[in-house]
């Protein structure tokens, strides 16, 4: 049986260069739960390494947290990778990495730190994850569904890492399975401005970088369980689940 679902799923941690180091997983599942959400995305920018401790900080508290990842494409627009298994998101890291050149310098960027469920350091990131990788916007799309994930271009409405900021328009070949709009449009607004998208399911999510963040958007979902396959469904409009707007 069916219900209202809140999700968020647009989450950032510590690993992100721009991310607060507030942001470990401990803190954002209390964040989280604080904010009465069922289920969250963690995408960090181009990375995945603090996935599995989110996901082992909210063991038993009935929080759902599904892999995910906002990949940078060579085009700098930032899309929304999620992904059911671990391993498939494991998977799509191996890739982004390959396409990925460049060293962090903290100093100019900011920490990318690796944190355990416990708050404890684990490491750092060294890569350049700010940077766009060397993937083209086709190309991402087919490697997140290569793996069976789904492809969401993140804040579109946004001039900068938007993909309508970034290219002027949705390209309507590439298939994305649903649009994110930032929280500071939503997704009525968003319906006003482009009517021409009318044919997607649009979501807003917080985009959150620091734990004040969390709770200041979410979409809801009717759908009959917070799992990965009940959002894709809500994304088609299937079997009666979808987004409410």
């Amino acid at each position: 049986m069916g219900r209202v679902y809140r999700c968020n799923l647009h989450i950032h941690t510590c690993l992100s260069p721009c991310g607060s180091l507030d942001m470990h997983p401990a803190s954002i599942v209390s964040a989280c739960r604080d904010a009465g959400l069922d289920m969250i995305a963690v995408t960090d920018h181009n990375a995945s390494e603090n996935v599995r401790y989110v996901q082992e900080a909210a063991r038993k508290t009935g929080l759902v947290v599904i892999p995910g990842m906002e990949l940078c494409t060579r085009e700098e627009v930032h899309i929304l990778a999620l992904f059911e298994r671990l391993d498939q998101l494991e998977a799509l890291q191996d890739i982004v990495y390959e396409h990925l050149s460049g060293v962090n310098d903290e100093r100019v960027f900011g920490v990318q730190a690796v944190v355990n469920e416990h708050g404890e350091v684990e490491g750092f990131n060294e890569h350049l994850l700010i940077a766009a990788t060397e993937l083209s916007l086709e190309d991402a799309v087919r490697h997140i569904h290569g793996l069976d994930g789904l492809a969401v271009p993140s804040h579109i409405d946004r001039t900068a890492f938007g993909v309508i900021g970034q290219l002027g328009f949705v390209p309507n070949d590439v298939p994305f399975d649903a649009l994110e709009v930032s929280c500071r449009m939503g997704v009525k607004q968003a319906r006003r401005e482009y009517p021409e998208l009318a044919g997607y399911t649009m979501i807003t999510s917080s985009d959150a970088h620091e734990l004040v963040d969390i709770g200041r958007a979410c979409t809801r979902f009717f759908i009959d369980s917070p799992t990965f396959p009940e959002i894709r469904l809500a994304f088609k409009k299937s079997l009666g689940r979808y987004c409410l707007e």
